[in-house]
């Protein structure tokens, strides 16, 4: 085991689904670490990773597209230092990418889960993986058939359980017929409350299907963030900012009251909405641990819930979450 200069709270503990793994909660997103939004460094961010872990975090999310493969590789060496089982790891494939970085698509052939999967288990050094997804759904390709070939890698021994990102209602009901399901991993926010109107929360609680929630801090606006890259998303854009910077400047004296920064109340709110979900929260630096973890300490009360949810109902935030092109490949949205 390392130990850090930084001492952070230990996290919770929760289940993903009825057949998914025990996680700690907040879990641990990890693309930020791969220059997704800035320059990084890898010695800061094995510290982070180390960080975490020794304060008793154990989810560690990443894709295979994360950088490249250069996310898994990281890991992996965080890894090479402590036990395999400090880490619950759950990984994303499917998505296709440019030598530039740019998105090309998703390929959820079955032929391409296991090529696939061979890469993910090399770059991270370990001879399995907690939970495996499919990043999106394939148009070209039935969930059922992506979904079939993960099952054989469990049967195999080289995945543990299977989960899903970003598909509605329907996709969820098939993708169970197939194999069980541990978690959906879908964005879920004080400004992204779509799952609670759209049928894919109350899907996944008939399921027994937990919820990782990504985009927790609303891709930045929630800790005051804009501007660079997120220009490029409708919700920070022009009025759209306005408005839904106006909307979480409601909540900033609830914060003040919780002696907690707005970041951790956003993330105290999503893990307030149910035992089943588990926030994904990125970091980059020590402190953004620190200030995740600490999270777990701010309590929620029936009367604090019902004024978020008065001051942010559901659908009060302004531009899609996505440029129309990404939100065009989102089955969740359809």
């Amino acid at each position: 085991m390392t130990t850090t200069e930084h001492t952070a709270p230990a996290p919770a503990t929760r289940r993903l689904g009825r057949t998914g793994p025990s996680v700690s909660s907040p879990g641990l997103g990890a693309m930020s670490l791969s220059g997704a939004y800035g320059p990084t460094d890898d010695a800061e961010s094995l510290r982070v990773l180390h960080a975490y872990l020794d304060a008793g975090g154990t989810l560690l999310d990443t894709g295979d597209f994360y950088g490249a493969g250069h996310n898994e590789m990281l890991i992996g060496r965080a890894l090479r230092e402590r036990s395999r089982e400090d880490a619950v790891l759950s990984v994303k494939f499917g998505a296709t990418i440019a030598p530039t970085g740019m998105p090309l698509g998703f390929d959820g052939r079955p032929e391409h889960v296991a090529t696939s999967l061979a890469y993910s288990l090399r770059r991270l050094d370990v001879d399995h993986l907690d939970v495996y997804r499919p990043a999106r759904l394939d148009p070209e390709v039935p969930i059922e058939e992506t979904i079939g070939a993960v099952q054989e890698q469990v049967e195999a021994g080289y995945v543990r359980h299977i989960g899903l990102s970003e598909v509605g209602a329907e996709t969820i009901r098939r993708a169970a017929a197939v194999a069980p399901i541990s978690d959906l991993q879908i964005e879920y926010s004080l400004l992204t409350r779509g799952i609670e109107a759209n049928g894919i929360l109350e899907t996944c609680r008939e399921l027994g299907i937990g919820i990782t929630a990504y985009g927790v801090l609303a891709k930045g606006m929630v800790a005051g963030r804009s501007g660079g890259a997120r220009e490029a998303f409708p919700r920070f854009q022009g009025e759209n900012l306005a408005h839904n910077q106006a909307l979480l400047d409601q909540l900033r004296d609830l914060a003040e009251a919780k002696g907690a920064s707005m970041a951790q109340l956003a993330i105290a709110w999503v893990a307030a909405q149910g035992e089943d979900i588990v926030p994904l929260v990125g970091a980059r630096r020590m402190d953004q641990v620190t200030s995740m973890l600490g999270s777990t300490a701010v309590h929620l009360d029936a009367e604090d819930l019902t004024r978020i949810d008065e001051a942010l109902p559901v659908g009060a935030a302004r531009g899609d979450r996505y440029p129309t092109v990404f939100m065009d490949q989102l089955d969740s949205e359809r």
